[in-house]
């Protein structure tokens, strides 16, 4: 088995039918937990460089059917469903609130996870990400990603049964009619500014759907918070730390 960075506690849940396998750094941290839902065929050993860097609060995240030390799902699954079994695993964790941030497939997943359980998400950071799936099997072209063949990454870890599973959780989703709803909720968004993969443009679609959203375009290629971990860490921390910004003549609250 490969080592994972951080040495991360590891638990199997079993959830509607499903078995998941969890890593969780910085178990008992008093900061405010965060979920990190990981691209398509990518599993919680591409992800730990990055997570075991945020520190503050626990960190954790899961590997999807089918991925990493996942066994396949027994039958095909909707992103409804899937956002309904992490945060399952969260109350099990004792998590009722909790931030969330997503890549690529899984910031899809964290946008219909903060549509779905409206009060139980703090804030919300997308990265690589899109409002709309219009290209079932997007993934795959992070193979191609420059800056992933030049760290030597290898993606993606999955069954051919969970890849597809995968991609028929996202054909034809889009949240776009949903992410007004987020108006209480500080949404970050990092694009890569080289991502041929889900260009800077779908992390502007995002931000004009969002009361208050901030886009920033970063270094790097699609898998930037990969090869560019340390510094994508500072960012989501400084993020997930600052103080919220207070309109004295309005109920919102803006994205800090």
């Amino acid at each position: 088995m490969t080592r994972i960075s951080g040495r991360p506690a590891i638990s199997m849940e079993h959830v509607y039918g499903m078995t998941l396998r969890v890593a969780r750094w910085h178990v008992g941290e008093a900061g405010t937990p965060l979920l990190f839902l990981n691209g398509i065929g990518a599993d919680i050993a591409a992800a730990a460089p990055l997570l075991a860097q945020i520190a503050g609060r626990e960190v954790w995240t899961v590997d999807m059917p089918g991925v990493g030390g996942s066994p396949d799902a027994l039958l095909p699954y909707g992103a409804p469903t899937m956002a309904a079994v992490v945060m399952e695993i969260a109350g099990r964790l004792g998590h009722k609130a909790l931030d969330v941030a997503g890549f690529s497939w899984g910031g899809a997943l964290a946008q219909q996870v903060a549509i779905q359980f409206p009060g139980r998400v703090r804030r919300l950071v997308l990265m690589a990400t899109t409002p709309t799936v219009t290209a079932p099997g997007i993934g795959w072209a992070a193979l191609l990603d420059e800056d992933m063949l030049a760290s030597g990454l290898k993606l993606p870890t999955a069954t051919p049964l969970g890849l597809a599973y995968q991609t028929m959780a996202m054909a034809g989703w889009t949240s776009a009619a949903m992410l007004p709803q987020l108006r209480n909720v500080p949404v970050l968004v990092l694009m890569g500014e080289r991502d041929g993969v889900v260009p800077a443009c779908h992390g502007q679609a995002i931000t004009e759907l969002v009361d208050g959203a901030l886009l920033e375009v970063v270094p790097g290629s699609h898998l930037f918070p990969f090869t560019h971990a340390a510094a994508t860490a500072e960012r989501i921390s400084a993020f997930l730390d600052r103080e919220p910004v207070k309109q004295p003549h309005s109920g919102r609250q803006a994205a800090a």
